[in-house]
């Protein structure tokens, strides 16, 4: 979450990979997507294009 407090645009899978020293490899990219969509569902994060991703600013 810190990756996205300190972002000034949504944020891409593969950037949030990058933000959290993962591998950038196709299966974290995936695993960090469904992750993000579930946090999505949830109301934690939203999405405003497919595929990018952002806290709801107040």
């Amino acid at each position: 979450m810190a990756a996205f407090a300190a972002a000034d645009a949504p944020l891409r899978a593969r950037a949030v990979c990058e933000a959290m020293d993962l591998e950038i490899a196709p299966s974290n990219v995936t695993n960090v997507r469904l992750k993000r969509k579930r946090l999505v569902e949830i109301g934690i994060l939203m999405e405003p294009e497919q595929g990018l991703f952002t806290q709801p600013r107040p």
